[in-house]
């Protein structure tokens, strides 16, 4: 699976752009704010529908224009594949795939499969666990199309518990809605806990061997999902929970509660582990995404790095480069001297500046 092309107009800092990606490494260096991470943005927009640094459209759009388009050539088991994506700073996007526009942004998912590591991952082990749940959902959308449909529908209803618990005071009545969303909520909630399970025992398979790798074979981590329900007690706990969401006037039950923990030699890292350790773990977590999806999908994800080296250490900085040797990959950075001095193989060289893009070989 690699991308082989993509067209911007009017987004971000770019009016028009036009690259042509080689299928295996592509370097974009300049310094910062020029709009290197806004072409792997636009890139990981095109196949997902949602930027990894913003919520809305409008944000995507030159601050002049009402309107902006990412026209992308993928090739996906030797087949070309064509998605064309219009934004509009008041309207829903549009979204067409070989020329036939879908109803749902949601058609798009598994089209293109990404690996989008940024410094911002690397602090998704010291974080909140709504950034490990993100993480989470944002993988299995990406690989399961029924998850995809299953957390939307659950998150939907928790919306609309939450909002039945917030007018309940006013509204006795609205009890009876209440256990209907509960049913609901049951039904949809059960199945994202239990694939969220099976994904984090696939993964865990994985990440253990990776860590160790990274350390020189000075830690073993373990990777486990941390449900705020069993799959089998959710109705039960709902029921008990009732009088407390009540008071607080939300939904403290359920898989949009959940985290993931990562222990190390038997510690909890999130809590006690060093910068060093948890940074560590954020890259073997990213590896291993990289290698359940290729299991997954049988064929490779493309990894989108952005300005990921500069906060790795020389060994680790080996390991990620010589673990992407045979996947499709855009990484941005401020030099080329990270790759000279660990003489990295590199396909294309492009020049970022102010929103221009110039190839140098």
């Amino acid at each position: 699976m690699i991308i082989k092309s993509m067209n911007l107009k009017n987004y971000r800092n770019y009016r028009e752009l036009c690259i042509d990606f080689d299928p295996n490494t592509n370097i974009f260096y300049g310094d910062n704010a020029q709009g290197k991470t806004n072409i792997l943005e636009a890139v990981y927009v095109s196949g997902t529908t949602k930027s990894h640094r913003s919520s809305k459209d409008r944000e995507l759009i030159y601050f002049s224009e009402e309107e902006a388009h990412i026209r992308t050539l993928i090739e996906k088991r030797g087949i070309e594949h064509k998605i064309d994506m219009h934004l509009r700073k008041n309207k829903s996007k549009g979204i067409a795939i070989d020329g036939i526009p879908i109803k749902k942004a949601s058609e798009l998912f598994g089209i293109i499969h990404f690996v989008f590591f940024s410094p911002e991952d690397l602090n998704i082990i010291k974080n909140g666990p709504s950034e490990r749940r993100r993480f989470l959902d944002m993988e299995l959308c990406q690989l399961d199309k029924i998850y995809l449909h299953l957390l939307s529908s659950y998150n939907k209803i928790v919306l609309q518990r939450n909002r039945i618990l917030k007018e309940m005071a006013f509204r006795s009545d609205y009890r009876e809605v209440l256990d209907i969303l509960d049913l609901q909520m049951v039904k949809y909630g059960t199945q994202v806990i239990k694939r969220r399970r099976h994904f984090t025992k696939e993964l865990n398979d994985i990440i253990g061997r990776i860590h160790n790798q990274l350390t020189g074979g000075q830690e073993d981590m373990i990777l486990e999902y941390e449900s705020n329900t069993e799959e089998d007690f959710f109705a039960d706990q709902l029921k008990r929970s009732m009088e407390r969401d009540m008071k607080q006037k939300t939904s403290t039950t359920g898989p949009h509660r959940d985290d993931l923990s990562f222990s190390v030699n038997g510690i909890d890292i999130r809590r006690f582990g060093s910068q060093g350790q948890q940074r560590t773990a954020a890259l073997s977590l990213k590896l291993s995404e990289i290698e359940l999806v290729r299991k997954v999908i049988h064929d490779t994800p493309v990894l989108l790095l952005d300005d990921v080296l500069s906060e790795l250490d020389g060994n680790r900085q080996n390991y990620l480069l010589n673990s992407i040797q045979d996947v499709q990959t855009m990484i941005t950075c401020t030099g080329l001297d990270e790759f000279i001095n660990h003489r990295f193989s590199i396909n294309k060289v492009y020049r970022v500046t102010d929103g221009q893009v110039m190839m140098e070989n």
